[in-house]
């Protein structure tokens, strides 16, 4: 059987950066985020307390895969900004991770490639004082079935070692267990055999 990769590396928490060159200053900041709008939250509110800068260059990755992801020049030539910072996210393999390098003008022009160099060890820097953290990738079931058989159910979330979000004992008994994606074909396989259980995939 092919296993699937069901981790993925985020970080823990907000962490900052810097990085300097002929005057210019380049400003990181690295969060954890979940969603587009609490990207576009965090962009706003950098450049208000940054609004005097030049520019506010930023990437980032959602998903547990990457699989959504944006890069932002911000006034800078095409290709400097955005990429370099974005090159690091994936070199570090990091998802669900937004970077902000922030650039105050020193008077002095870098050209492309020491602008690539410094947006790139801007977003490293931001990086290397972050707590990064490896994460699994579960999916959520919700259980339901009668007292009679609750015994048997259990058995199977205690030998699979399931995590249980949400349970309900009664005559007619609920339960929300999150499955590790490698092991959720051997463990349906076990509650299909239980004769009244139904399962249905959660949100």
């Amino acid at each position: 059987m092919v296993e699937i990769k069901d981790t993925y590396k985020t970080i823990v928490e907000f962490s900052e950066g810097l990085y300097k060159d002929k005057g210019s200053k380049f400003i990181s900041y690295v969060f954890h985020v979940s969603d587009e709008d609490q990207v576009k939250e965090i962009i706003q509110k950098i450049k208000k307390e940054h609004f005097s800068a030049r520019h506010h260059c930023y990437a980032y990755r959602l998903g547990f895969r990457g699989e959504r992801y944006r890069v932002n020049d911000d006034g800078e030539p095409s290709g400097t900004a955005g990429r370099p910072i974005y090159g690091q996210l994936l070199s570090h393999d990091l998802t669900n991770v937004l970077i902000v390098v922030v650039r105050y003008f020193g008077g002095t022009l870098l050209g492309v490639s020491g602008l690539i160099i410094a947006y790139k060890s801007a977003a490293t820097s931001a990086i290397e004082n972050a707590q990064i953290v490896t994460k699994i990738i579960e999916d959520k079931y919700e259980l339901v079935f009668d007292y009679q058989i609750q015994n048997n159910v259990m058995r199977i979330i205690k030998d699979e070692q399931l995590e249980i979000c949400n349970s309900v004992f009664e005559m007619n008994c609920k339960l929300n267990v999150l499955i590790r994606l490698n092991k959720v074909d051997v463990v349906m396989n076990k509650l299909n055999l239980i004769e009244g259980l139904k399962i249905e995939k959660s949100e």
